[in-house]
């Protein structure tokens, strides 16, 4: 971490994007009933397109076949993590879900650190999870467990994919298009799962507040926050997510977790603000250390 203290005002920024973040989510899991997982994948990537496609308005013309296949792939990515995401949710509390989902860029700090004390954070990351089984797994879905590991190792990915498109495309373009692709891909699935649900005003009016409850205010004030905070401040900043994710679930959507469980959250925080500090001595270079999943 940079010497310099992190201004207070960047600092809550942050802190207001994850806490709106998994405001949208709980919303998102009460509408579950309603339009299904993939259902709410879709209106949500439609509806960030939208707001991203009317702030960005990104230029279609004087890119290359690599660019546009970077923006496909990274969009297809988009659509895979935030539906392995939400078909864990209906799984799974909120706080698990998101604990589980951190472990992806948590584990490529690791790998990319190059560093043999990293692995004492991989090895306390794995006693978080192990801890999150709250004594016994079975009060776990194994299939909700799966689809947040996939989401964890589509994170990972969403990191790779985000950096190449950056380097493709200036300012939000890259992700303006990204999202786009990922709506289309999203909207077979969505419309199949929630039906004539989507046809109903409150419906869509809540599926809206969830992208931008989720995406659109969270990405701003992260844009924001990054003009004043160090790269490795943010990145800590962002490893608090269980914890948010925790309280967001436990006020909302009256999810109760086992001490456990909130032990097995607390060391996977600890194991992931250890990597962001170990990486930020051996780079540099500016850039959140982990990049946000817009999930």
């Amino acid at each position: 971490m940079t010497g310099r203290a992190a201004p207070a005002p960047a600092v809550l920024l942050v802190v207001v994007g994850l806490a709106l973040q998994e405001v949208g989510a709980s919303i998102a899991v009460i509408l579950f009933p309603q339009v299904g997982p993939l259902g709410m994948v879709m209106m949500r990537l439609v509806f960030s397109a939208l707001v991203l496609l009317l702030v960005a308005r990104p230029r279609l013309r004087g890119h290359g076949r690599p660019a546009w296949l970077a923006v496909l792939a990274f969009g297809a990515v988009l659509a895979l993590m935030n539906g392995l995401f939400y078909l864990a949710l209906a799984q799974l509390p909120l706080g698990v879900t998101v604990t589980i989902e951190v472990l992806g860029p948590l584990v490529l700090s690791i790998v990319a650190s190059r560093r043999a004390s990293a692995w004492l954070w991989a090895l306390l990351a794995f006693a978080g999870v192990l801890a999150l089984g709250g004594g016994g797994w079975e009060r776990l879905d194994p299939l909700g467990v799966l689809f947040a590991l996939g989401a964890a190792a589509s994170w990972a990915f969403y990191i790779l994919a985000s950096a190449r498109v950056g380097r493709e495309f200036p300012r939000l373009d890259g992700l303006a298009l990204a999202m786009t692709a990922g709506a289309l891909l999203s909207l077979p699935f969505g419309i199949a799962q929630a039906g004539s649900a989507l046809l109903r005003p409150e419906v869509l009016g809540l599926g809206l507040a969830v992208a931008v409850l989720s995406s659109a205010i969270p990405y701003a004030l992260e844009l924001i926050a990054l003009r004043r905070l160090a790269a490795s401040v943010f990145a800590i900043l962002m490893s608090l997510s269980p914890a948010t994710a925790s309280l967001a679930g436990f006020l909302i959507l009256q999810q109760h977790l086992t001490w456990l469980e909130v032990v097995g959250m607390g060391l996977v925080i600890v194991a992931s603000i250890g990597a962001v500090r170990a990486a930020s001595r051996r780079a540099d270079a500016a850039g959140p250390g982990v990049a946000e999943p817009l999930a």
